[in-house]
């Protein structure tokens, strides 16, 4: 059998955290992790250099999309501490 290695990603970090059942303002600070925000700047210079291959531009929709569901969550959790 081959073992497998399994690399934790932006949503599992996402998955985690909204399961520790956070307080509004904790979703307000909510950060990416360093190893996450290093890989997404990786990806956004090979996308502004047209060097992604097909696997890296679909990481790159998936980190935007998830960006947008995190900036969705922070608005409507601001609106909450805003009560």
């Amino acid at each position: 059998m081959v073992a497998v290695r399994w690399e934790r990603t932006p949503a599992d970090e996402v998955y985690e955290f909204l399961l520790s059942q956070p307080t509004p303002e904790q979703v307000v600070n909510l950060q990416a992790s360093e190893t996450a925000q290093e890989r997404l700047r990786y990806l956004l210079d090979g996308n502004r250099n047209n060097t992604l291959n097909d696997a890296e531009r679909a990481e790159l929709e998936a980190y935007l999309q998830l960006d947008n569901f995190v900036a969705q969550l922070k608005i409507r959790a601001r609106d909450r501490v805003g009560k």
